[in-house]
């Protein structure tokens, strides 16, 4: 048997625990489509955020509900009970108020960023690179997309 917590932390750091940030999936919708399209997308969207679509989307594939309300009609129907793990994501994201470093983040081009990270990670775990190496030249790679992510939206 095993069991599930929440994450870690230091009790000597002043405030902990405080609320994790998300990750994950995004959907994306690209420019350049006729308004009967976008009209479509937006339905779809719509049907997305419903109650019971993310209520059923949570319970059966384990992607967190993205209201309130799904939530909720998740713990009263007994969801919890019977997975007590299921919950545990929850309470962490969202256990306390938030804070400045808890609120989201906007990191531009993060998916070449999460790129750079994976190549030299691997470079560490193929015996390739020593780790502060790899480390330090994911954040020289990484602060360079930074700055073209920066220089672009100016």
């Amino acid at each position: 048997a095993f069991g599930m917590t929440e994450l870690p932390y230091y009790p000597d750091i002043a405030g902990a625990p405080q609320n994790s940030i998300i990750g994950g999936a995004s959907l994306w919708i690209m420019g350049g489509k006729k308004p009967e399209e976008y009209k479509g997308i937006a339905k779809f969207f719509s049907y997305l955020s419903r109650t019971d679509v993310q209520r059923e989307m949570h319970e059966v594939t384990g992607y967190l509900p993205i209201t309130k309300a799904a939530y909720e009609a998740t713990k009263a129907a007994g969801f919890y009970e019977k997975n007590p793990g299921r919950e545990i994501p929850l309470l962490q994201l969202a256990g306390k108020s938030p804070t400045e470093n808890s609120r989201g983040l906007r990191l531009g081009n993060l998916v070449q960023i999460r790129d750079v990270i994976a190549e030299d990670l691997e470079g560490v775990f193929a015996g390739k690179s020593e780790p502060k190496a790899a480390l330090d030249d994911a954040a020289a790679r990484g602060n360079a997309i930074l700055r073209q992510f920066q220089k672009n939206i100016q």
